[in-house]
């Protein structure tokens, strides 16, 4: 199967992406990190009012393969989490871009994502085309 990137995202090395829009920034965890994870059953993601530093682990997703930390894209507050998919992760795999966001965040500054990788970049790194 061949995963997807939408193009609207921005992605990190460490597989988190962000969707921005104004000051406000949709995570998750993108479609390759899932298929690598393998079965999700366990997500750790801050509260809603807690605050994100671009770079800092904010969370963990736990696999029947391995734990792995979420890193920030961005520095900010969070003003929604996904408690859906902490009572149901395996809609990570089935929509990890849609119903599969993890967090919504007022960034402090929206310029902090300019340094993600686009779609095609980051497919590059993933799938080495």
């Amino acid at each position: 199967m061949a995963l997807k990137y939408p193009d609207d995202l921005k992605y990190l090395d460490t597989h988190e992406y962000i969707r921005l829009e104004g000051d406000l920034a949709t995570i998750g965890i993108s479609a390759f990190a899932v298929d690598q994870l393998g079965d999700i059953v366990f997500l750790d993601l801050p509260e809603v009012g807690a605050g994100l530093e671009k770079g800092e682990a904010f969370g963990t997703v736990e696999s029947v393969k391995a734990v792995e930390d979420l890193k920030a894209p961005v520095t900010g507050t969070v003003v929604e989490r996904n408690d859906e998919i902490i009572e149901s992760p395996e809609t990570l795999a089935e929509d990890p871009y849609g119903a599969g966001w993890l967090l919504k965040v007022r960034v402090d500054n929206p310029s902090e994502a300019d340094d993600a990788l686009s779609a095609q970049a980051y497919r590059q790194m993933v799938e080495g085309e």
